[in-house]
């Protein structure tokens, strides 16, 4: 009788501990939690930070990071769209845990800044729970636009408000966390990763997401040489410049340079004559970066017509940006 128990306890056992290890950790799939199309009227600018010391490196090994950055962070052009509504939007179907909508938007533009928002830092946000252990929180919401309250069920692309500029926010954009039993989970990478940019991926997101370290967030033509956080803002969007003024500038707002990159900038008379020119190297990495070249106006008008403006951004023998836009002098 002995010997009959002993295989079948073995069995037992065998197919207990099998059960356990084929246990699968529950998966969440993710939709983006913003309307717009990447890489045109919105961007990645920030991503999590997978080093696990006081470095910084995000998931493609790149510099869109920051040291203890938790999230993923969509941003769009500048608080002129922002204020036109830009809806964000549940990434998954759940339930609406915890919201706030009373913070102010105030885009962060010196560091000192940030102690005014202490405890605050998400601004306005919400806290969705997916079952499972999973949660996702939206933070810098527009104060006053979230449109769900704690209870709510809500499904993939439900509406939740619209991106904003609140909490500790240096740019219009909404800020997704992704955790899983209460620890950050980079969305780009999936929940078994190992730290540093070298693991094997699994992403949550549905469709795939390129990696878009560098780009173009916009250009355009002024009549003064822009600063960041006018761009930020908004200015500078005119499609006609008067031929009293004092000058054509033509500028661009990039992210993600790295040193050593290679840009070139022209801007052309209505003759096509090129009257301004920029070929240089970057000379330090940025996350954030405008870049202008202009020509002064004499005493005598401008060239009435359209002028044109050409911008390049190179890497290696890869031309990263390409970008043409004109305007209209009269």
């Amino acid at each position: 009788m002995r010997k009959q128990l002993i295989p079948l306890l073995l069995g037992l056992i065998l197919a207990v501990g099998c059960g356990q290890a084929s246990r699968a950790v529950p998966s969440l799939k993710l939709g983006l939690p913003i309307d717009c199309t990447l890489g045109q009227d919105c961007f990645v600018l920030l991503y999590p930070d997978r080093d696990p010391g006081p470095g910084a490196v995000d998931f493609g090994c790149g510099r869109m990071t920051y040291d203890g950055h938790k999230g993923t962070d969509f941003g769009i052009p500048d608080e002129e769209t922002m204020a036109q509504g830009v809806p964000v939007k549940s990434a998954a179907a759940g339930t609406v845990l915890r919201t706030r909508n009373n913070i102010l938007d105030r885009r962060i533009q010196d560091p000192d800044q940030t102690t005014e928002v202490k405890g605050t830092e998400c601004g306005n946000g919400v806290v969705i729970d997916h079952g499972q252990n999973w949660q996702t929180q939206y933070c810098h919401l527009r104060q006053g636009s979230i449109t769900v309250q704690p209870g709510d069920q809500v499904s993939e692309g439900s509406k939740l408000g619209l991106v904003g500029v609140s909490g500790e926010a240096s740019f219009p954009h909404v800020h997704l966390s992704v955790r899983y039993q209460d620890q950050v989970i980079d969305p780009f990478v999936g929940i078994d990763a190992e730290s540093g940019c070298q693991s094997p991926k699994n992403p949550l997101w549905k469709t795939d997401l390129p990696y878009q370290s560098t780009g173009l967030i916009r250009a355009g033509f002024s009549t003064q040489l822009p600063e960041i956080d006018q761009l930020w803002s908004g200015a500078f969007k005119e499609n006609t410049l008067p031929v009293n003024s004092p000058a054509v500038v033509f500028w661009v707002h990039t992210y993600g340079m790295l040193k050593g990159d290679q840009e070139q900038l022209q801007l052309r008379d209505p003759s096509g004559k090129v009257v301004a020119n920029f070929n240089q190297a970057v000379s330090d990495s940025q996350k954030v970066w405008t870049r202008s070249v202009g020509k002064k106006g004499t005493q005598t008008p401008l060239m009435p017509g359209r002028w044109s403006g050409q911008y390049q951004l190179v890497r290696g023998q890869q031309i990263l940006v390409d970008h043409q836009a004109t305007v209209l002098v009269e």
